[in-house]
């Protein structure tokens, strides 16, 4: 086939995109090269696009993409043409992490994900035949391109019947929601849960916690109205809006008791992280998966914290193995305990522009490009 293709492009920092065509390098022997079906628009796409996570102009961007197998390197034996596949992020699948299972803390994540290039500091796509090197290999594949060359340790094969482009979101956002959820916090049955920002993500997290682990209460914590009534109808007991002066009363109120079991932030927004760590209750977890990019704090108080025996950790990816929990999630949807089909909006390749729009203003909680 023709080393050329099409990608969505961005030229600058500055959210805009093009499509143009790109030239795919030589496959190397850790590839797969893959024909893209669908790919899910995340946030993190947004903000790299923006300078806010690591990127660089001239990137082609994308971390949920479904599609085909084309051709496979000489290493590569999980998958072979003609195979249905969904991308997730790549690992190195050598270091401590990653062989003890959670590759999602492997200890070259942000070099291999945010990089730009692959391992050897090659490029999988370039202007031209010999041309300028492309900003590529994000997360392991780049989706956002009709075909495109993908590490293997971001490949997940799935059955021949699976829709690639319902279960293109799980390769990130959807799992990192549900693993907080599952792995992360390991929620218990009968638990009480609260969501902060029910985008996509934290979504997932409710349904993870209602449907799944069966959680008592789950509350739902966000600024539209809109999304904590879909919350209730995907499985969350009750909604408090964000902008509230008592939403962590609220919260105690709701729970009678000194505050919730588990929380999960989906924001990223520092003041929102504080709120959430404030209205656990005593031996409360709580995890953050929305990322706000380098540089940002957020203050605790140390006697709270001590007293109560509450815990703040990190969850990367939902500390998820892609290879068993996207499979898994795709069972959970099936099984109809994660009906992420309710707020999926797809839309052409060619309207990338109206999508980034309505994922921006919230018309879209989650859209998913198609080719």
């Amino acid at each position: 086939m023709s080393r050329t293709t099409t990608a969505l492009v961005a030229p600058e920092l500055n959210g805009k995109f093009e499509l143009r065509e790109v030239y795919l390098d030589a496959i190397q022997a850790d590839e797969v090269l893959v024909e893209i079906q669908a790919s899910g628009l995340c946030h993190t796409d947004l903000s790299c696009a923006v300078g806010i996570l690591p990127c660089r102009p001239n990137a082609v961007l994308g971390h949920e993409g479904g599609g085909v197998v084309v051709q496979t390197g000489s290493t590569v034996s999980h998958v072979q043409p003609g195979d249905k596949v969904l991308l997730s992020f790549t690992h190195c699948e050598t270091c401590a992490a990653c062989t003890s299972g959670h590759p999602a803390y492997c200890h070259t994540f942000n070099d291999r994900n945010f990089g730009g290039s692959r391992p050897d500091g090659s490029s999988a796509m370039l202007t031209k035949p010999g041309g300028e090197p492309i900003y590529s290999t994000f997360f392991g594949q780049s989706s956002f391109a009709k075909h495109t060359l993908v590490h293997r340790s971001s490949v997940v094969k799935v059955p021949v019947e699976t829709d690639l482009a319902l279960y293109a979101p799980l390769g990130c956002g959807m799992q990192t929601g549900a693993g907080a959820v599952l792995n992360s916090l390991n929620v218990k049955e009968g638990s009480t849960v609260a969501v902060f920002g029910v985008g996509s993500v934290g979504m997932a997290a409710v349904m993870a916690s209602a449907k799944i682990r069966k959680a008592r209460i789950v509350i739902a914590v966000d600024l539209q109205q809109s999304r904590l009534d879909l919350a209730k109808e995907l499985g969350a007991t009750h909604g408090v809006l964000g902008n509230a002066k008592d939403v962590v009363q609220q919260i105690r109120d709701i729970c009678q008791s000194n505050g919730c079991d588990y929380a999960v932030d989906a924001t990223g927004v520092p003041f929102v992280i504080k709120t959430m760590i404030e209205s656990l209750g005593t031996l409360g977890r709580a995890s953050t998966v929305g990322a706000p990019g380098p540089g940002h704090s957020v203050a605790v108080d140390v006697m709270d914290h001590l007293t109560y025996g509450k815990e703040y950790v990190g969850c990367c990816e939902g500390d998820s193995l892609p290879k068993e929990f996207v499979p898994y999630l795709i069972e959970q949807h099936q099984k109809g305990l994660f009906p992420l089909d309710r707020f999926i909006k797809y839309y052409d390749f060619q309207d990338y522009e109206k999508a980034i729009e309505d994922s921006k203003t919230g018309n879209a909680i989650k859209a998913v490009l198609k080719w």
